[in-house]
């Protein structure tokens, strides 16, 4: 299987993100759709990289069951 480069990842992400919003996005323009597509994944890649520090500063390997009394 091929290794796909962060580009191609991102670009797959951003047709999913198109594929799933659809509906909700018809009434953009298709440049719009692009951008926003962009941002949402702009935004979680962002928030992937947070995430993975906070938890690799916890020392957290695996997923927990998060409490609202921690």
């Amino acid at each position: 299987m091929k290794k796909l480069t962060p580009q191609a990842k991102r670009k797959r992400l951003e047709k999913k993100i198109l594929q799933i919003f659809q509906e909700e996005m018809k009434k953009l323009s298709k440049d719009l759709q692009k951008i926003l597509a962009d941002d949402l994944v702009t935004a979680f890649i962002n928030r992937m990289a947070v995430f993975t520090e906070i938890q690799s500063k916890a020392g957290v390997s695996s997923p927990r069951k998060r409490t609202l009394n921690p």
